[in-house]
């Protein structure tokens, strides 16, 4: 092998980038996949500082955006190399149900599971009600992946399904729009009560 000879950059080692697409138009700029080299990472753990302004976290490689929503509630903050372990598992569970790229199917997870409208709150002298709002596309993002790492982690609670499991479900129901998932369903009803609240 040639000296210096540039490697194909592989999530895992395992998962190319390049044949990945972003259906929706809107959310290129927000799933950060293959749109600059730095997006394409070996392993989900940049130790980046995201937070530190904002709107920076729209550069975060989606699937260490996934890593992330997973240390959620208390007993799991900070245990990152826990949730990088969770999501390696779910994209070889992904792979062996479908045959595809996981991360195409974590794209489109992402695009059908964030609500496109929502309802917000508008008071004025104590009457409140609510008025119909259109989402941002990083809105979009934020939400989907709470959605869908909600909605895995009451799935894997007091089952004997693990937490990989139950994400590769979510992910493979969510990407096909499908009325099995969590997300899916609570988009559904987001954009049903911003509908009659319009």
């Amino acid at each position: 092998m040639a000296e210096n000879a540039p490697t194909e950059v592989k999530l895992f080692g395992k998962w190319t980038y390049d044949d990945v697409e972003i259906a929706d138009i809107t959310l290129v700029d927000y799933i950060a996949v293959k749109q600059k080299a730095k997006y394409e990472t070996f392993v989900p753990h940049s130790a980046a500082r995201y937070n530190k302004q904002r709107f920076r976290k729209a550069q975060c490689p989606i699937v260490e955006r996934l890593v992330n929503s997973l240390m959620k509630h208390g007993r799991n903050n900070g245990k990152k190399l826990m949730a990088i372990n969770i999501v390696k598992h779910t994209l070889e569970i992904i792979h062996l149900l479908t045959d595809r790229n996981p991360i195409q199917v974590l794209v489109e997870a992402i695009a059908n599971s964030g609500p496109r409208e929502d309802s917000t709150r508008i008071g004025s002298a104590g009457t409140v009600r609510r008025q119909a709002v259109d989402v941002s596309p990083l809105r979009r993002v934020n939400y989907a992946l709470f959605l869908l790492t909600t909605g895995a982690r009451e799935a894997s609670f007091r089952n004997i399904k693990t937490i990989s499991e139950c994400l590769a479900d979510e992910l493979i129901n969510a990407s096909k729009e499908s009325a099995n998932s969590y997300a899916v369903k609570k988009k559904d009803e987001l954009e049903r009560v911003a509908k009659s609240n319009r």
